[in-house]
């Protein structure tokens, strides 16, 4: 257990660095989110127009809409635009909670990857480091992948996600294949 609780903790630990190294000093998610100088106005104009936070698809039908509304709604959309939009009434700097929430996530995560690889006894250094990119790669599949594609939003959007799956994961799949292997 002593391992497992060691070993994870320090997976952890590489799969938050890379995660924070990814959002803040290299570029790997400049596509997430783009610029545009009419930011002031739009801002004023959601602020004005939406009365609380959330998730916002427009255009869409009204909650309780028929089956034929959304067909017509989809009908009229073809070739317009359309945006999703995450309103929020307040920013808030504070970035400890996020952070220690994540991080425990990660430890988490780690510790359930130690656990399923080793239920029949300790594999291999490079089936650890193929599990723990497995689960990079499902994490992405399954999350931004499956969301952004829905949305049909550019892959600029979500590419930075991917390479995350592949290199915290990795990363954290080289320490475990080491670490648990280790006599």
């Amino acid at each position: 257990m002593k391992k497992w609780l060691i070993g994870s903790f320090v997976g952890a630990i590489l799969v938050f660095l890379w995660q924070f190294l990814s959002w803040t000093i290299l570029p790997v998610h400049s596509g997430e989110a783009k610029y545009t100088p009419a930011q002031t106005e739009i801002m004023n104009s959601l602020s004005a127009s939406l009365k609380e936070d959330g998730v916002y698809m427009l255009p869409t039908v009204q909650p309780g809409a028929s089956m034929d509304d959304h067909e017509k709604l989809m009908k009229d959309m073809e070739g317009k635009p359309w945006a999703t939009v995450i309103y929020r009434s307040a920013y808030k700097i504070d970035m400890v909670m996020p952070m220690v929430r994540g991080f425990l996530v990660d430890w988490f995560l780690v510790f359930t990857l130690i656990y399923i690889l080793t239920r029949a006894g300790t594999p291999t250094a490079i089936r650890i480091l193929a599990g723990s990119v497995a689960v990079g790669l499902f994490t992405f599949l399954a999350g931004p992948y499956t969301m952004h594609n829905w949305f049909q939003t550019p892959t600029e959007t979500y590419t930075g996600h991917l390479i995350d799956g592949f290199v915290a994961w990795g990363l954290c799949g080289l320490w475990l294949g080491w670490w648990l292997n280790k006599k």
